[in-house]
């Protein structure tokens, strides 16, 4: 008997442990037990997160069927605008692939960096025109601040992206 108390004398040990039967088996029961504890959390997990996305959904219906007609039109008119804007960033640098690849030819990090800055600024302007220039509070201009930083960041990577393809 071996001083380990294992009842193999080392020399078992370590061709038991050179086995690939032994490791594979093993490793086989490790992942099992780690599988199974995993798909337990994803499915609690998942429970858990579809019940508070119905119940958001829930609770949204409820606000807009009570929301009087004036207020349910102002957030129908804002969404709308915000799409339409969305839609402009988005499409505007695919649009104009030639002006990148013009600018990207000359390889001069100014003329990107004025190139973005051109497009960041005319989006930025474009939504203060959709909302009528009118920038009521403090929210309204973070929400602008941030429309423009989503914006100079979508055309930094996307020009990039063209600019290597173009």
């Amino acid at each position: 008997m071996s001083k380990g108390g294992s009842g193999l004398r080392s020399s078992e040990c370590s061709a038991l442990l050179k086995s690939k039967w032994f490791v594979a088996t093993r490793i086989t029961r490790s992942v099992k037990i780690r599988n199974r504890k995993m798909e337990f959390l994803k499915s609690i997990t998942g429970r858990i997160v579809s019940a508070l996305l119905a119940l958001a959904v829930v609770a949204a219906a409820i606000s807009w069927w009570q929301m009087d007609p004036s207020t349910r039109q102002v957030l129908v008119s804002g969404t709308g605008r915000i799409l339409a804007w969305f839609g402009v960033v988005l499409a505007w640098p695919w649009a104009s692939f030639a002006v990148v690849g013009w600018v990207a030819r000359k390889e001069s990090n100014l003329a990107g960096g004025l190139l973005i800055a051109v497009y960041t600024i005319a989006e930025v302007i474009l939504l203060a025109w959709l909302f009528h220039w009118h920038m009521p509070g403090a929210t309204a201009w973070t929400f602008l601040l941030l429309g423009g930083l989503v914006a100079a960041v979508y055309n930094l990577l996307l020009c990039d992206w063209l600019a290597e393809k173009v």
